[in-house]
């Protein structure tokens, strides 16, 4: 079984390509990349594969599972996306599987969208799937961590929402298990951290490890995406932000599912853990 797995060179993907490793032979994986110079320290086949290539069907020749790591390009996704699936289908992968959004058929989060139509790419393309619908990164918001301990405060607009928090490690393992074989076809996973936290509890745990007194500050989402574009943040990914914080404070990023620690066969990693990683 050869498995390909596409943004190999990200944060994400370079978990998986480690994970997989530690499950099957490195010479059954491919890493896919714009650059796949930046995969030499892989140690694995390096293939050259854009998105939106003109013709990347040769680049999946042998393959038979493909991982298809959602862009990072906000806004091109749709099209990148049908593109890799057309390829795969003209290259005769046997097996997709996707990383979309946690409960991407009913969320108000804008990011939904792409992956809503994405979805259905895959379900009309005729390839057996499966979907991972992937919530929100423990580390989308531990990366507040020192900006914390400098201001002397956590700030957000997520209010008293709960997020199912997991980190990159929890979902890399989980695109392995699954590139490897687990789940049926057509199969869904909705997957996201074992126990619910707020903001505050985040700025809690920062405080308890730091010996500081850190509170959380929620702010109005106008305010909040100001303070992000005084940051640095360009304008356009700060509206973002903040508007995703409202609807986390909505119940977006909840989940009580454990899918993930059931199909990884472990308990998530705890925010303590994550926490801890992400002090300077």
């Amino acid at each position: 079984m050869s498995i390909a797995v596409t943004g190999a060179t990200g944060h994400l993907g370079r978990l998986v390509i480690a994970g997989l490793k530690a499950k099957a032979p490195a010479a059954k994986i491919v890493a896919l990349a714009r650059s796949p110079e930046k995969a030499g320290d892989l140690g694995v086949e390096a293939r050259a594969f854009d998105y939106a290539g003109a013709d990347l069907a040769p680049a999946l020749a042998g393959v038979e599972t493909l991982l298809l790591i959602s862009s990072s390009e906000i806004g091109q996704r749709v099209a990148q996306h049908k593109n890799v699936i057309a390829a795969a289908g003209a290259a005769g992968v046997r097996r997709l599987v996707y990383t979309s959004l946690l409960h991407a058929d009913t969320s108000p989060i804008s990011l939904a969208q792409e992956h809503r139509a994405t979805e259905a790419d895959i379900a009309a393309s005729g390839l057996p799937f499966v979907i991972l619908r992937n919530g929100w990164y423990t580390e989308n918001y531990t990366a507040a961590v020192p900006a914390a301990l400098a201001n002397g405060a956590l700030v957000g607009s997520a209010g008293e929402g709960r997020l199912s928090l997991a980190t990159r490690a929890d979902y890399a393992e989980a695109a392995a298990v699954v590139s490897l074989g687990a789940g049926q076809p057509g199969q869904i996973y909705e997957l996201a951290g074992d126990k619910a936290v707020t903001l505050a509890d985040l700025a809690a745990e920062i405080g308890r490890q730091s010996g500081r007194d850190i509170p959380y500050k929620n702010l109005p989402q106008e305010a909040y995406a100001a303070l992000l574009k005084q940051a640095g943040l360009p304008p356009v990914i700060a509206d973002l932000l903040a508007a995703w914080d409202i609807d986390a404070s909505h119940g977006a990023l909840f989940d009580d599912g454990r899918q993930l620690s059931a199909l990884i066969g472990r308990p998530t990693i705890s925010l303590a853990v994550a926490v801890r990683a992400a002090l300077p």
